[in-house]
């Protein structure tokens, strides 16, 4: 099969869009299916191009047996709103012109978040006689207001009817949570047409390892009981937070927050920290994908955060299978709803409610008193993440293409299921 892929985010960025379109993608051409991705200069979250690549108009690579192709666009880092949406406006031009360069595909794809690349894949699919299958990945635009990125108004309303044309126009579409289907269901969108295919991990990448001691050394966790952040530091998450939770731990010096990454609101969180005199926070760079594991191995507890919106409700973050996959039990600060309920049905954590920082301090201080429980939780994630494994995902995702591919998008659900053993 054919299969050409639109997502503004691939490696070497390292956000969630970016890992999972690679690592389904690398599974795909292995198993003899030709795979054309496109997107941009590598350049997520700061807007920066990485060392190495240019921003040029057309650019083709081969990366693990996929066929890359990188298009010129305007660059913003991930904050504010202008300019990040004249991003995501300029790969929906730049990458639907690319698009129109490649061989006749058997099936279209694109990812959110942002919906604008689902745009030029349902107009590559039009143009092109093909069926167009749209990955939810984000409910985009409802995301972005929930942090207050827009104020509700006429732009809104205009992009929540682009969003419902889409999944209209769309052969079927593709949900990572099934939170999102029901969202779509109820908003009219024939649930017939709604697969559900959740996130994954690599367990081929990650699995339990020993601390990795240099790293260990070289950010000063020597002794420390590490709850670990991995990820984005943007307006989502809810970080100062963190900030809170450590300021109520000034007594407990052993606990140590550790948060790995890039994003908006970054620069802001290490100035505050330094300000606080906060010396159980340790702040450190993004990391290239090869260097995660070793990252997580310097975990006690995985710590996954959001905002206390409702939207967040039916995200499922891909950072708590990682972190399951590496055998370490999670700490989910963030709305109850499907991510919750995974971590509680699974019993690989614990859940405390977002933007509560006596929660979330309390919640740190037991796990760090109750090493018992720490482990114990921790041999369940490890068992528990072969049922999230990519490898299983690639194949529900493939199902999904073949079957919009065939002509039968309308009937994807009774096909493929909703229920990928995971609710």
């Amino acid at each position: 099969m054919k299969i050409l892929f639109l997502s503004d985010n691939f490696p070497p960025e390292t956000n969630a869009a970016a890992t999972r379109v690679f690592e389904r993608a690398v599974y795909w051409a292995r198993w003899g299916h030709e795979v054309t991705v496109i997107t941009c200069a590598p350049n997520f979250p700061e807007g920066r191009l990485f060392a190495g690549y240019a921003n040029r108009w057309r650019h083709v690579e081969t990366l693990s047996g996929i066929r890359v192709v990188r298009v010129k666009t305007y660059m913003a880092p991930n904050a504010g709103t202008l300019r990040r949406t004249l991003d995501f406006l300029s790969f929906m031009v730049t990458g639907f012109l690319a698009a129109l360069r490649e061989k006749r595909p058997d099936v279209v794809a694109a990812t959110s978040p942002q919906f604008f690349a689902a745009v030029a894949g349902w107009a590559i699919g039009l143009v092109r006689r093909r069926p167009f299958v749209f990955e939810l990945g984000d409910l985009w635009p409802k995301s972005i207001i929930a942090v207050g990125a827009y104020e509700a108004g006429l732009v809104l309303r205009t992009f929540e009817r682009l969003e419902l044309f889409l999944y209209r126009r769309a052969a079927c579409v593709a949900a990572l949570t099934h939170a999102f289907r029901d969202d779509l269901i109820a908003r009219g969108i024939p649930g017939a047409k709604i697969a559900v295919v959740i996130n994954g991990v690599d367990l081929a990448r990650y699995e339990p390892r020993p601390r990795d001691t240099a790293l260990l050394k070289e950010w000063g966790l020597e002794g420390r009981f590490v709850l670990g952040y991995v990820g984005t530091h943007g307006m989502a998450h809810g970080l100062r937070n963190v900030l809170d939770a450590a300021e109520k731990l000034r007594d407990a010096p052993a606990v140590t927050f550790l948060l790995v990454g890039a994003g908006a609101e970054r620069a802001a969180l290490l100035a505050e920290a330094e300000a606080r005199g906060l010396d159980n926070v340790v702040f450190a760079p993004a990391q290239p994908k090869h260097r995660m594991p070793m990252v997580w191995s310097l975990c006690d507890v995985a710590l996954v955060h959001l905002r206390d919106t409702e939207a967040f409700r039916e995200v499922v973050p891909s950072k708590m299978f990682e972190a399951m996959a590496m055998g370490l039990p999670l700490l989910m600060v963030l709305p109850k709803g499907e991510a919750s309920g995974i971590a509680e049905r699974e019993r690989v954590g614990l859940w405390v409610p977002p933007e509560d920082p006596d929660a979330l301090a309390q919640a740190a201080r037991t796990l760090a008193n109750q090493p018992e429980v720490c482990q114990s939780m921790g041999r369940r994630s490890r068992d528990t993440a072969p049922k999230y494994s990519r490898e299983k995902q690639s194949r529900r995702m493939l199902a999904v293409l073949r079957i919009a591919a065939e002509g039968r998008g309308h009937e994807v659900a009774s096909v493929v299921g909703v229920v990928p053993g995971a609710r």
